[in-house]
């Protein structure tokens, strides 16, 4: 049996900063456009964060979970999407909300990337928004009547 192409783990802003920040930057304020000075934010430091690492130990996505519940800045970089690296990102995070004891949790979804969150429970809710200049709608799901669902690890 071969290694897995990547694996998710915890991350801590402190210690991980650079990692998360680098895979941010990429996705965000470079390919997106979303202004630097609205990436960053003082909920980084208080934060549960995410980190996927390809097996050769590069930064390949991220995303994070406030600490009242709502998960943000999932991001994966270009070549490792459609590799189940987000939705392997979206699981933990999801594990990590019902761990600290949220009954549901909420994201704001590009619109492009509803059907993604549709697929793993999320229920759009409210009606289309702009955040950073690009069309956002909110998403929620109930984690008490959702499944963990496939382990944190690639596939």
């Amino acid at each position: 049996m071969s290694a897995a192409p990547f694996a998710i783990l915890p991350a801590d802003w402190t210690a991980h900063r650079e990692q998360l920040r680098a895979i941010r930057r990429v996705v965000f304020i470079e390919e997106q456009g979303v202004p630097e000075a609205l990436e960053w934010d003082e909920l980084d430091e208080h934060c549960r964060h995410v980190l996927a690492l390809a097996a050769d130990g590069r930064a390949i996505g991220t995303g994070r979970l406030t600490p009242d519940g709502r998960i943000g800045r999932m991001a994966v970089l270009r070549e490792w999407r459609d590799r189940g690296v987000g939705s392997a990102i979206l699981q933990y995070l999801l594990l990590q909300a019902r761990k600290a004891g949220h009954a549901t949790a909420q994201l704001h979804a590009q619109t492009h990337a509803l059907s993604f969150y549709a697929r793993h429970g999320f229920t759009a809710t409210g009606p289309e928004f702009l955040e950073a200049s690009i069309p956002h709608r909110v998403m929620c799901i109930n984690l008490a009547v959702q499944s963990d669902g496939p382990q944190a690890r690639g596939r």
